[in-house]
């Protein structure tokens, strides 16, 4: 039989379906990609053509002084040195509490299994608030520590959800039955079977933990006290939302004009600088994101 003859005919109503459908995902890649890539040629460009409203997509005036000031400020150098700290242990942690509590939750011989989902389920809709959280960092002696920062969001029971559904439509009990014949326990199966074959559902945790400790500021805002702990997106936030660039980036003794086109550049290449370690990430995790996303979002 030819080829041609084994293809699916597709009728009017679907290619009518996927021109609409590509041309959607089209506009929806456009309207994502187009801030950054004017933030991009912003933070190279020449302040007085940006706030002027003369840049596009291309920079204008090519210029680097803003990046010169971003560099030159200790505390961005703080800021990066104390994210990067957070997000790696952080995520560390956030993997292996959940991933150990995955793994109980996805065996069909627990006992409390069901009881447990619905302890944790209730956790996702209902928590003591902000104030008695805050008392509880303070009693544990945990604020204006890093493990304010790390130990209160230690576990998110979504991702975990997410990965006792991808262990127990990917791993089969009969594996199980066979470790256990040969004398191999639980802790034994968890490190032997279980982690070496959930590398794509970790893989989407690691980017989805690593994205939120990354861009995390609140709770540093509310337990940290010593600005030499402060993460980078508080400094950010300091320049773009507080409107401190003066006090942040800036000599006294330079006039109020320059001082108001040099804060403008520093804005937008402070974002860049702040983005780009995290966006790198992606494309290391992304042959495994895509497998463990479907995989992990299928309901048991």
């Amino acid at each position: 039989m030819e080829a041609a003859s084994q293809r699916i005919r597709e009728s009017q109503g679907d290619r009518v379906f996927l021109t609409i459908t590509y041309i959607l995902i089209g506009i929806l890649v456009l309207a994502i990609l187009y801030p950054l890539i004017y933030v991009v040629s912003a933070s190279f460009s020449d302040p007085k053509l940006v706030i002027s409203g003369k840049i596009g997509l291309i920079p204008k005036g090519f210029n680097l002084e803003a990046y010169q000031r971003v560099f030159m400020n200790h505390e961005i150098w703080i800021g990066y040195r104390n994210t990067i700290l957070y997000t790696v242990i952080g995520t560390a942690v956030n993997i292996a509490l959940t991933m150990m509590g995955a793994y109980p939750l996805s065996r069909r011989n627990f006992p409390w299994r069901r009881s447990c989902m619905v302890f944790f389920t209730i956790t996702m809709f209902f928590s003591g608030g902000i104030v008695p959280m805050y008392l509880l960092v303070r009693d544990l002696g945990l604020y204006n520590s890093m493990w304010a920062l790390i130990l209160p969001t230690a576990i998110n029971v979504y991702n975990m959800i997410v990965a006792r559904t991808f262990l127990e439509t990917t791993i089969d009990e009969q594996i199980y039955e066979s470790a256990y014949i040969d004398g191999c326990s639980n802790i034994r199966a968890f490190f032997s079977i279980v982690l070496p074959l959930s590398a794509p559902i970790m893989a989407v945790l690691v980017l989805f933990y690593a994205v939120y400790h990354w861009n995390s500021y609140f709770e540093a805002m509310i337990y940290l006290k010593d600005r030499t702990l402060y993460p980078l997106q508080l400094f950010l936030r300091e320049i773009l939302v507080m409107n401190q660039s003066d006090n942040v980036m800036m000599d006294s003794i330079e006039m109020d004009t320059s001082k108001f086109l040099v804060a403008e550049g520093v804005k937008y290449a402070v974002i860049i600088v702040s983005s780009v370690p995290i966006l790198m990430l992606y494309p290391f995790l992304q042959k495994y994101f895509v497998k463990g996303m479907m995989i992990g979002a299928l309901k048991g």
